[in-house]
Formats: C-alpha cells, structure tokens, sequence
C-alpha cells in the first residue's frame, strides 16, 4: 500500500511541477515582451528630458530603465532555469535528494519565488519543493546561506539597492547615443559623483564642537570673623537665644509690653536686612561680607536689647516686692 502511495505521490508530484513551469515559462515570455515596450518608451522619455536639459529628471528616471532592464535579465534567466527543471522531472521524480546539477536552477527558482510578484507559479513551484525536499533546503536558498547554490547573476539583478554612478552614467550616455543627442554629460558627471553633506552628521559635529551657554552660577562661600572676640551670631541663633530667655514678671502688662516692642523691633530689622539682601541677585562679595556684618551687628544689638529688658523687669520686680 506505501509503494502505490509512494508511486501516486510521484506521479502527482511529476504532474503539478510541470504544469506550473509550463504557465510560468508561458508567463514569462509575456513578460519579457510587456516590459521591452514599456522599457523603449523610457528610453525615449530620457532622451527627450536630456534634449530639453532637465537633466536632474532624467537621472531619476535612469534608476527606474536600469530596474527594469534588471528585472528583463532576471526573467530570462528564470526561463532557462524553468525549461532546464522541466527537462528533468523525470530525475527529480526518481531521487529522493536534489540532484547536484539541478540544485542551482531549483535553489534560484525558490529565491526568485517571493521577489516575482509577477509570476505566481513560480510560489507554486517553490511550495512543491518544499513538499518535496523539505522547509530546511527551501531555508537555505531563501535566506542566501553559503551551501544554497543560487545564482549569482540573478542576486544581482533581483537586488533592491540603488544602481551604482558608473551604469547611471554609461545607461544616460547610451540612450543619448541611441537618439543621436548631443549630450554633454559633464554636469551630469559631476553631479553624480559629488560627495553630499550630510546634514545629520553635521549638526551631530556642531552639537559635540559647541558647548551649549549656561548661566553662570556663583558659589559665594565666606567666613565672618568673629567680633570682639565671640563667636558667629546669626539671626537665627539671636532668636533662639531670644526665645530661651525667661523672664520673671509680676506685673504682666509691663512685661508683655516691653516683650513685644523687643520683638517687633527685631522682626522690623530681620525683615530689613532680608530685603536689602534681596535687592541684587548676584551682589558682589565684598558687598555680601559688609551685609553680613551689618547683620551680625544688628543681631548683638537686639540680644543686649533683650537683655537690658530682662534687667529692668528684674530690677522693676525687686523694687515692687521690696
């Protein structure tokens, strides 16, 4: 029972293969011709913007001549690869691998498959061999790998990258030669071959070279000599001091009276010297020092200020309770 399967298998197998090479050779050939039509009109369009001296037209309608000249190159390569698979069916049929002189055209069959939109049994013809000798050997002509075996010229001519200068060049002059013009292919030659800037990259230089401006930023640090041989008084340490200062009073009214005119007083002088040194936003230092000192010096004021308040309540509460 396996060896009628076997033998139906083939027999299938033989049948579809040469089907679908037989339409896409048939295919091809209709092709070929389209585009020889399509190509000529082309040509003539170039030489009639190269005669009018809209150059920079016909150096982008070259890329798309070249493109198709390239895929006209590429079908016949196909068609002999096509009509060479077809001779063997019989051999691929009776051997389990890919015979060695068929691994090319097979291989470039299955490359040329997805990139021949054009010629759909060529995907028919891939998928039979994949049936056939398995997803790893379509893989590998896919994908290129060392052992694919496909054809270097049809790679070529398959390729989506840009046609170099030198065939833009030699394409233009042959068209103009084709048409009799008198063309002169300087410009054309030097416009080809200039080296254009690139913009990214220039900027991405200017941006390193350049150190972008920040504002300048001043770190004032300064020490205040002590005065008359103390230590550094600051505002905060002058309320602090302030506030741990207790007074005893009997007589609440006056206490709480000369307290907050001392308060007061100090708040007013506080505020007075924040404000000053707020007028300039980046004073010089020397003024910064005699601010500070001036500061320091209203602060000792206010605590012998305070002080003076805490004798005379002292003073004022021994008299009353003598």
């Amino acid at each position: 029972m396996s060896l009628l399967n076997q033998l139906f298998n083939r027999g299938v197998f033989g049948a579809k293969c040469k089907t679908s090479l037989t339409l896409a050779i048939s295919r091809i050939k209709l092709l070929q011709n389209k585009r020889d039509l399509q190509l000529k009109l082309m040509r003539k369009e170039i030489a009639q913007f190269l005669q009018a001296g809209q150059e920079p037209i016909a150096r982008i309608r070259v890329e798309h001549v070249i493109r198709e000249q390239n895929m006209m190159a590429a079908y016949a390569i196909l068609e002999l690869f096509c009509e060479f698979v077809n001779a063997r069916i019989p051999i691929i049929e009776s051997q389990r691998e890919c015979p060695t002189d068929l691994r090319e055209a097979i291989a470039s069959i299955i490359f040329a498959a997805p990139r021949c939109s054009d010629v759909p049994d060529l995907l028919q013809i891939k998928n039979l061999f994949t049936t056939k000798y398995g997803k790893e050997f379509v893989l590998a002509a896919a994908e290129l790998r060392p052992e694919s075996g496909v054809n270097r010229e049809l790679i070529e001519k398959l390729s989506v990258c840009a046609p170099p200068v030198k065939i833009r060049l030699k394409v233009l002059k042959d068209i103009a030669q084709e048409h009799n013009l008198e063309w002169d292919s300087s410009n054309t030659e030097a416009e080809l071959t200039k080296k254009h800037e690139d913009l990214l990259a220039g900027s991405k230089q200017i941006n390193n070279g350049a150190v972008p401006a920040q504002a300048p930023t001043k770190h004032v640090s300064f020490q205040l000599p002590p005065s008359n041989g103390t230590h550094d008084i600051t505002p905060a340490e002058s309320n602090k001091e302030h506030a741990r200062l207790e007074v005893p009073v009997t007589d609440r009214k006056t206490s709480s009276h000369i307290t907050n005119e001392i308060e007061t007083s100090q708040k007013s002088q506080d505020a007075g010297m924040l404000t000053d040194l707020k007028i300039e936003t980046r004073p010089q230092s020397s003024e910064i020092l005699e601010r500070a000192r001036a500061a320091i010096a209203s602060a000792e004021r206010a605590t012998a200020a305070a002080r003076a308040a805490a004798e005379l309540a002292k003073i004022q509460y021994g008299m009353q309770k003598s």
